[in-house]
C-alpha cells in the first residue's frame, strides 16, 4: 500500500499516543496478524503490534485537542522539567549519544540500541543481550556506548528516556538492584573530561531517540530468533 493511501488515526499504546494505519476503506493495515503504528507519522520506522494492545484515546479523539492549563499549586514550580533536553545547551564539539534498551517480557529477550553522532559522523549499534530486565537493558546500552568511545577528552552528552538510568547515574538514587552494573558505568563516566546524562521524553518526536528505540527493539526481534 502506498504511503499516500494510508489514513492515520490516534490510538493509545502502553500509555503513549500513537498513530494507527488504516486503508482508504478505513480497515486496519495488517501484516502477520499485527497492525501498523507509528509514534510520529513523519518517521521512517514502523512498529507492528497486536491490535488488542491498542486503546482508544480518552475524551476528544482529535489531534487538535487542547489541554486546559491547571492552576499552579504550591508544589508545581518544584517539579522538574519532564524533558531536560529542551533546556540543554549542547557544546558544538560534543559527541551526542542516544541510547535505549528493550525487553520482551521484563525479564525476557532483551536488546540495546545506540546511535552516535559527532559532526557529520554517525554510527549505530543494535545488539541482542539475552534475557534481562528493561532496566538492565537501558543501563547496558549506556555502558556499551561509553565502551565504544575512543576518546575521553571531548564533551559527551548521552540522551536516555529511562528515568531509572538517569536517576541512579545522575541523581544519586539509591539502587537496590543492578548495583554492580551501575557502579561499573559510574567508573567509566569518571574517565571523561566533560560528560552528562540527559533525560528525554520517550516517543515524543525525538528522531534520534526513536532510532535508538528501533535499534533496541529490532535487536530483540532478531536475537530472540537465534
Amino acid at each position: 500500500m502506498e504511503e499516500n493511501d494510508i489514513l492515520w488515526k490516534r490510538k493509545m499504546f502502553k500509555g503513549n499516543k500513537v498513530w494507527q494505519a488504516f486503508s482508504s476503506e478505513e480497515k486496519p493495515v495488517i501484516k502477520n496478524g499485527k497492525v501498523l503504528i507509528k509514534y510520529n507519522t513523519k518517521q521512517d520506522y514502523e512498529y507492528w503490534v497486536y491490535e488488542n494492545k491498542l486503546e482508544p484515546v480518552d475524551s476528544i479523539n482529535t489531534d487538535t485537542q487542547t489541554t486546559k492549563k491547571k492552576p499552579l499549586g504550591r508544589n508545581s514550580l518544584k517539579k522538574p522539567d519532564k524533558d531536560s533536553a529542551l533546556k540543554e545547551i549542547i557544546p558544538s564539539d560534543a559527541i551526542c549519544i542516544y541510547t535505549d534498551g528493550a525487553s520482551s517480557g521484563n525479564p525476557g529477550p532483551s536488546g540495546i540500541g545506540v546511535f552516535f553522532r559527532f559532526g557529520e559522523h554517525e554510527k549505530e549499534i543494535s545488539k541482542y543481550i539475552g534475557i534481562a530486565t528493561n532496566n538492565i537493558a537501558e543501563l547496558e546500552a549506556i555502558k556499551v556506548a561509553l565502551t565504544e568511545l575512543k576518546t575521553t577528552k571531548k564533551p559527551v552528552r548521552i540522551f536516555t528516556d529511562s528515568s531509572y538510568s538517569h536517576g541512579v547515574l545522575s541523581l544519586n538514587w539509591k539502587p537496590k538492584k543492578n548495583i554492580e552494573l551501575i557502579n561499573s558505568i559510574k567508573v567509566k563516566m569518571k574517565n571523561f573530561h566533560d560528560i552528562k546524562l540527559i533525560k528525554v521524553k520517550g516517543h515524543a518526536g525525538h528522531k534520534e531517540n526513536e532510532l535508538a528505540d528501533f535499534l533496541a527493539t529490532n535487536a530483540v526481534k532478531n536475537g530472540s530468533k537465534i
